[in-house]
């Protein structure tokens, strides 16, 4: 079967090219290599959700498994369910895509994301086969047990006034709960969820409209979800953004501040801002760095033994609390910190780091190259010395879709936009 892992779970356009017979199979073999008793499954709201999650337990049956469902969930309350019963676990979402497309992603034993390996072992397995229809039991409790657990780790949030853009996903009942029961006062928007309406123009990834209710609200702060619940991209009274670079450098602070950032350092991946590295540096806090993918952060946060880290894209990991990114948990503890220094975000966010000049340039390409950075070496090499030492270069594979992304950091905005142009002529020349 042709579907393979990416950097996050399996992802397709849902029951064309993510079929229920596909995701069956998939259930299956995950089974036969994590083991079978029970299984945690949940989902967000896609309207082809439904479908997808009684697949997957039509296949973890088939391999002797007890599949229960719990429903809509945030990707981290799975995770964190996953974690607190022992059991493996499976997520029915696409993320931040449009609601056209579906995935799944995969937990092991504790809530943990699967290595390469595993992910390898389940794909030999992987057979074209129709599984028996399996009814799905409920699992009781997972929610409020998630939510519970959320404001048992949060204090007083009383005099915060916060907009929460739940992307009319799977946030859209728990965050509005856990923040008001925390004692913040909470505008809500985008928590309407219909099936087709998760992401669009909303969310993470599409922060406009939070940007204004924000403004018009005379809100301290916004928090964006996305459509599963485990990025969060935060918005400033004044309606600028506050980046993943930006909240991981913040949490690194906090707790930096409360003496629980273990080892005086922080894990991000090679996307992380320039700007990023030098704040860090200068606040005495170590970086190291992944590949992409929040799975490589949480490996190196298990094998340095640190606390926090995440990704540009507003994943952020409290190792210490959650085995994966959770936007609720990171909102949360971003929301004392600005309540606790009694400073405004847009304050905090400024002092904390200054951003370089970045672009982003992803050229669709007819298959992936995954060691592309090695196959334009030279051209890289000589990009880079018209930086003058002064910037970075990256350029990868999408671990998604057939892209290649070139990114690059600079002085000013339009040396980065220009050499990121001519690096992705070069890139489509080559292999678009």
């Amino acid at each position: 079967m042709s579907l393979k892992f990416g950097t996050d779970g399996v992802r397709a356009e849902a029951l064309t090219v993510l079929t229920t017979q596909y995701v069956a199979a998939l259930g299956r073999a995950a089974a036969e290599v994590l083991g079978g008793g029970p299984w945690l499954i949940g989902r967000d709201t896609r309207e082809s959700g439904a479908a997808l999650e009684a697949a997957i337990a039509a296949g973890l049956a088939a391999a002797g498994a007890q599949p229960l469902s719990v429903g809509v969930v945030p990707t981290p309350a799975l995770a964190w369910l996953s974690a607190q019963r022992g059991v493996p676990a499976a997520m029915i979402t696409a993320s931040h895509n449009p609601w056209q497309d579906n995935g799944v992603k995969i937990f092991a034993v504790g809530g943990l994301k699967l290595s390469d390996d595993v992910e390898r072992a389940i794909e030999a397995l992987l057979q074209p086969e129709v599984a028996a229809p399996h009814t799905v039991v409920p699992a009781h409790g997972g929610y409020d047990e998630y939510a519970e657990h959320m404001v048992a780790l949060g204090h007083s949030l009383a005099g915060v006034r916060v907009v929460l853009d739940c992307a009319n996903g799977a946030m859209f009942e728990v965050a509005p709960k856990v923040f008001r029961s925390l004692g913040a006062d909470v505008v809500v928007i985008h928590d309407s969820p219909d099936g087709r309406n998760i992401n669009d123009h909303c969310g993470a990834t599409h922060t406009d409209s939070l940007a204004a209710a924000v403004i018009a609200e005379s809100a301290q702060m916004g928090l964006a979800f996305d459509g599963d619940g485990d990025r969060v991209i935060a918005i400033d009274h004044l309606g600028n953004v506050i980046d993943g670079d930006r909240l991981i450098a913040l949490a690194a602070v906090q707790l930096r501040d409360e003496g629980a950032l273990h080892r005086d350092t922080v894990v991000v991946t090679v996307m992380s801002n320039l700007g990023f590295h030098k704040a860090m540096g200068a606040a005495g806090i170590e970086v190291v760095s992944t590949a992409v993918g929040d799975r490589y952060v949480l490996e190196a946060l298990d094998a340095g033994g640190f606390s926090v880290g995440g990704e540009q894209s507003g994943h952020v990991i409290y190792r210490d609390l959650a085995t994966t990114g959770d936007g609720l948990l990171a909102g949360i503890r971003l929301a004392q910190f600005v309540h606790d220094r009694g400073l405004p975000l847009a304050d905090l966010a400024d002092e904390v780091m200054v951003s370089y000049p970045q672009v982003l340039v992803n050229v669709r390409v007819r298959a992936r190259h995954p060691h592309v950075a090695a196959e334009l070496a030279a051209e890289i090499e000589a990009a880079e010395g018209t930086l003058h030492g002064d910037g970075r270069i990256l350029v990868r594979a999408s671990g998604t879709e057939p892209l290649i992304r070139v990114m690059v950091e600079a002085a000013t905005q339009p040396v980065a936009q220009a050499v990121a142009d001519e690096l992705a002529a070069i890139v489509f020349a080559r292999f678009g």
